[in-house]
């Protein structure tokens, strides 16, 4: 619990105080201090390189999918408040879920989930739907790195922080020949060096490694029904460090999406043979 509730907060009082260095450096800069310094940290604190043998699919697309979705997200922030990029990011989570299980819970979950989203989307069209697209495209990106991140915390041989070093160190590749250059301006101020420096430990080192160890203690089920708390804290945390006042809608947009995320369940998978022969040893009645 205490892991998810530090991931919790920095998950977005990171990316506020990104939102303040926009004013100095290129939002894409931004994004490339943030990978880049936090792949530098992984690099000195655990040396992943020693694990280079270990790099797969999973953590090829987790890498690429950490580089994109901080793009994206960067770049939807600048357009539209904390908040409401934040109650979209959760709507993909729980249409997944909805499709594993049709349940009627979990079709009601995406039921409000989408009506929240709604709202905000019906609030931040006019003339943000570049913004939108962006905040869509990061959601995507998110429920991926949800999965990505859970397969790689319960991998067997293989630490899930020195998996998360593989793949920001991947990520750092990725997005370089992208963004790179949005940075530039940045290596000849001071402050927001430093700025960024702050950027990356807060957005991509204290959340991430705290998401690592939340996933190997408990199940992607229980996880995904903590982030329910996100939208809430990034409305919060928006109004205190950037001053985004939500209005009523908005309010009531993200409260919609958190009840979604809050109501819906996983689907079960099922149990393996061994357990499944466990069980059935352990029935009454069982022979």
């Amino acid at each position: 619990m205490r892991y998810f509730a530090v991931s919790a907060v920095f998950h977005y009082l990171g990316p506020a105080f990104a939102v303040l260095l926009f004013a100095r450096v290129d939002v894409l800069g931004v994004a490339w201090l943030r990978i880049v310094v936090a792949a530098a940290i992984f690099a000195a604190w655990r040396r992943p390189w020693r694990r280079v043998g270990r790099i797969d699919a999973t953590l090829a697309a987790w890498g690429a999918c950490l580089a994109l979705m901080n793009c994206c997200f960067y770049l939807a922030i600048d357009r539209l408040p904390l908040a409401t990029v934040a109650a979209i990011e959760f709507l993909p989570v729980i249409a997944l879920a909805a499709l594993g299980a049709r349940t009627s819970r979990n079709l009601a979950a995406l039921a409000i989930a989408v009506a929240g989203v709604y709202l905000l989307t019906g609030i931040h069209l006019e003339g943000g739907a570049l913004g939108l697209a962006l905040a869509f495209a990061n959601a995507a990106l998110f429920a991926a790195y949800i999965v990505l991140a859970d397969r790689v915390a319960k991998r067997p041989g293989l630490d899930g922080i020195d998996g998360l070093g593989i793949a920001m160190l991947l990520a750092a590749a990725v997005v370089t020949p992208l963004t790179a250059w949005a940075a530039i301006p940045a290596f000849g101020d001071p402050i927001a060096l430093a700025s960024g420096l702050g950027v990356g430990v807060c957005s991509s080192v204290i959340p991430y490694v705290s998401d690592q160890l939340a996933l190997t203690r408990m199940a992607r089920a229980t996880y995904s029904l903590m982030v329910s708390l996100l939208p809430a804290i990034a409305t919060v945390i928006g109004v205190v460090v950037l001053t985004q006042i939500p209005s009523a809608a908005e309010v009531a947009g993200v409260a919609c999406v958190a009840i979604g995320v809050a109501l819906h369940a996983q689907p079960e998978a099922p149990p393996s043979p061994s357990r499944a022969s466990a069980i059935s040893e352990a029935e009454p009645g069982s022979a």
